[in-house]
């Protein structure tokens, strides 16, 4: 029994260790919960990039919903103050419905983050490329 134990704990931290140097990323902290990375301004879709100006300049948004604290349950982005953060959607050609795509600003200028898969990562955009 104490063998097995001992081999789990070794086995338990050397899986940490891997992970902290294969996947930094992947590790949620409150500095970085599921921000994979940056994505560059020019590399999101046309219709993100439409998003962002319309948020530059207030609108008019397509939908309703734009524009609402987006509450950061789980912490997926870096904790802050409820109502630190709003969500807008991307539109998403032929949806039904206003997809998966949304950006997410903070309140500092340029923090705005990308997510493709309905707030399951996010990536930071990146306005100098």
């Amino acid at each position: 029994m104490t063998r097995t134990l001992r081999a789990w704990k070794i086995y338990a931290t050397a899986a940490t260790v891997a992970l902290i140097t294969l996947a930094p990323v992947a590790v949620a902290t409150d500095a970085n919960a599921a921000v994979s990375g940056n994505v560059c301004l020019t590399a999101l879709p046309l219709q993100a990039r439409t998003t962002l100006n319309l948020i530059a300049s207030n609108g008019p948004f397509p939908y309703s919903q734009d524009g609402v604290v987006f509450q950061n349950k789980g912490s997926v982005l870096p904790r802050q103050s409820y109502g630190y953060y709003h969500e807008y959607t991307v539109v998403t050609p032929g949806a039904p419905t206003r997809g998966t795509r949304r950006i997410v600003t903070g309140k500092r200028s340029h923090e705005d983050y990308y997510t493709s898969d309905h707030y399951a990562t996010f990536r930071l955009i990146n306005f100098g490329c």
